[in-house]
């Protein structure tokens, strides 16, 4: 199953992982200047929340082009409960 991403998900992804990317700058920032503890883990919780945001984007559409496959029969070498358990799999490696 291959991911594909387009014009608002696409933008909606990337800005999640941007800002997050940004979050985690700041978290190593923090760190080197010797910030407060709270601050630091204020700041890396914010982090998180932002990859887990991008990371569930992503599941939903692949679970829109799953489904999508199996109603359009299309085939994948993949049948529908193989499918089902992969998707099941990344969906729990975020909880």
């Amino acid at each position: 199953m291959e991911l594909e991403l387009e014009g608002a998900s696409l933008k909606a992804v990337l800005n999640r992982l941007r800002r997050a990317q940004g979050q985690i700058s700041g978290v190593i920032r923090m760190i080197e200047e010797g910030r407060d503890c709270e601050d630091v883990v204020t700041q890396l919780a914010a982090a998180s929340r932002a990859l887990d945001r991008a990371g569930f984007a992503i599941i939903a559409t692949g679970l829109q082009q799953c489904v999508a496959d199996i109603e359009s029969g299309a085939k994948s070498g993949e049948d529908a409960e193989q499918m089902r358990a992969r998707l099941e799999k990344l969906f729990l490696s975020l909880a």
